[in-house]
């Protein structure tokens, strides 16, 4: 993949890992929602179309409301 990735969010978890939310050109004018997760030396990367980016988000707002009491 080639292209301008920009950095949109980056946080560290409970249990050890960062999240680092960016977005990543591409193509021209085509962007996916890439994913990075660290854990040690080790990466995940997940890269994700805007319909299963909105799919994985509300199924995640609908565990987050599920666990409020």
């Amino acid at each position: 993949m080639s292209g301008e990735t920009r950095s949109l969010d980056k946080f560290a978890t409970p249990f050890g890992k960062t999240i680092e939310l960016q977005n990543a050109e591409v193509e021209e004018n085509v962007n996916l929602l890439r994913l990075r997760i660290k854990e040690g030396s080790r990466f995940t990367i997940v890269d994700l179309d805007p319909v299963t980016a909105k799919r994985w988000a509300d199924e995640m707002l609908k565990w987050v409301n599920s666990q409020s009491n």
